[in-house]
């Protein structure tokens, strides 16, 4: 069957799309840019990749017309501003509008539980784009979940950080709203399970875990999994605004995801029934199971794909990629030229190691002092950390940076700040040759926004002098051990 897959750099779509051609199937990859595709993958080249952006419904025009179903697994719970609900409902009927005239016969909706009256902002936007899909006159399948367990995924990474670091909490009253968490690959089991399943044809499911917990239950067995020791204690005093600022302080997630997940704990998401059981046989894991897996993945460091991966201000806006050819023309910049005598392939694999667990080999504690003061202000600081220790691509996080380039043939890898500043910036790492030697060119780019963005560039310029110098002569003398 061919099968349209809309999200297919989202972190459900990552994840879906090897199993769906596991089972045989044509799958066309719907994304904004090409560029952040990961084609470099082992199923790259197995796809067919076409561009479209939903709220722009001229671009839908690729979409093939002799597909079976499609996945609509488009949405951002990062995303912020008041027109962030009609700006989904757009998308939404842009999609359904663009699909009506193929010969599509399923579409399938991951979503979340809404069994609550008074849902928040988020999930009544869900809501609303669901009850659009099923306006479409094509057979639908709403699939409806509570918080997803897995290696990368928001809800997983937020009780980590939690349990982590964190012996004790003084937590609001939303950790004792009760959840059914489900692990990712029950939720793809489901999700390719239904696929083109008349039983399933014009139904709404909730799917979750064996297990109905509470979140403050959740996170203390997660430090019971971890042999760690921890208490928390509820107060009804902490606002939604106050609960928000602490988990983006504590956690890695930024203010406007935080906000979205605030806003929505207070909503009870356990499943009304277990209806999809007649339609796909599954043994769900249950939370414990899901969190083991999850740390297998983390210790083989085979995460497929991370909730920070997919988001960049939100998917509904303008795409990061277009920062890919660094400004020449009202930028300010800082360069240095660092030679060094060893091989290039071991400098630049230093280079290619950069952030996460490794640091920025120079000085880390001010860049940990530059990403804390990000959180303060609603960045998404410097603990996102990156996806794999390991490899890089176009896409990736890199703490408080987004990778625009990662050309390790031509060595080189460029950065594009996601920190709150006046302005943009990027950072250039590359090898270069000058009279037969080998010299690690580092370019630290800025292009200020107004007065405010030269101010900040010249006050940070005294620090640049020591950090930079400091870090490229670092990465030229550094041996891992």
């Amino acid at each position: 069957m061919r099968i349209l897959l809309t999200g297919a750099n989202g972190y459900i779509g990552t994840r879906l799309l090897p199993v769906l051609l596991e089972q045989g199937h044509d799958v066309v990859c719907m994304v904004r840019d090409k560029r952040r595709f990961a084609e470099e993958s082992d199923f790259g080249d197995k796809v067919k990749i076409i561009t479209g952006d939903l709220l722009h419904p001229e671009t839908l025009s690729s979409i093939p017309h002799d597909i079976d179903a499609a996945y609509y697994l488009v949405h951002s719970m990062s995303a912020s501003g008041d027109q962030f609900s009609e700006l989904e409902f757009e998308s939404a009927l842009h999609f359904v509008k663009a699909i009506q005239p193929t010969s599509c016969r399923q579409i399938i909706y991951l979503t979340g539980i809404v069994n609550d009256d008074d849902l928040s902002k988020h999930l009544t936007s869900r809501l609303a784009v669901e009850q659009e899909l099923k306006k479409s006159g094509i057979a639908y399948t709403i699939l409806r979940a509570a918080i997803i367990i897995g290696s990368g995924s928001a809800s997983f990474e937020i009780i980590r950080d939690l349990a982590e670091k964190l012996p004790i909490m003084v937590a609001p009253k939303w950790v004792n709203t009760k959840c059914q968490p489900i692990a990712i690959r029950d939720v793809l089991g489901y999700l390719s399970g239904i696929l083109m399943n008349e039983k399933a044809f014009n139904k709404t499911f909730d799917i979750g875990g064996p297990d109905v917990l509470t979140y403050k239950e959740m996170i203390l067995q997660y430090a019971s999994s971890r042999k760690l020791k921890r208490w928390i204690f509820t107060v009804p005093v902490l606002t939604p605004r106050l609960s928000s600022l602490w988990l983006n302080l504590v956690t890695t997630v930024p203010y406007s995801l935080a906000r979205s997940l605030v806003d929505s704990m207070k909503n009870e998401v356990v499943c009304k029934d277990d209806e999809i059981k007649k339609v796909v046989t599954r043994a769900c894991f249950t939370y414990e199971k899901a969190l083991k897996l999850a740390f297998e993945k983390i210790e083989q460091n085979s995460i497929v794909s991370s909730w920070k991966d997919a988001l960049n201000r939100g998917y509904l806006d303008t795409t990061f990629m277009d920062q890919v050819k660094v400004p020449q023309k009202g930028t300010l910049e800082y360069k240095v030229k660092m030679p060094f005598e060893r091989q290039s392939a071991e400098v630049f694999e230093n280079i290619w190691g950069i952030g996460g667990t490794r640091g920025w080999y120079y000085l880390d504690w001010l860049w940990s002092l530059r990403g804390f003061l990000d959180k303060a202000f609603g960045g998404v600081g410097a603990r996102r950390g990156r996806t794999s220790n390991s490899s890089l691509q176009a896409g990736d996080v890199l703490d408080f940076w987004r990778v625009l380039l990662a050309d390790k043939q031509n060595t080189r890898l460029l950065l594009y700040a996601e920190m709150k500043i006046p302005g943009e910036a990027w950072l250039e790492f590359k090898i270069i040759s000058y009279h037969g030697k080998p010299i690690l060119s580092q370019i630290a780019t800025f292009r200020p926004s107004g007065l405010w963005g030269r101010m900040y560039w010249y006050a940070m310029y005294p620090f640049h002098i020591v950090l930079f110098k400091g870090m490229a002569k670092k990465i030229t003398t550094y041996r891992p051990k």
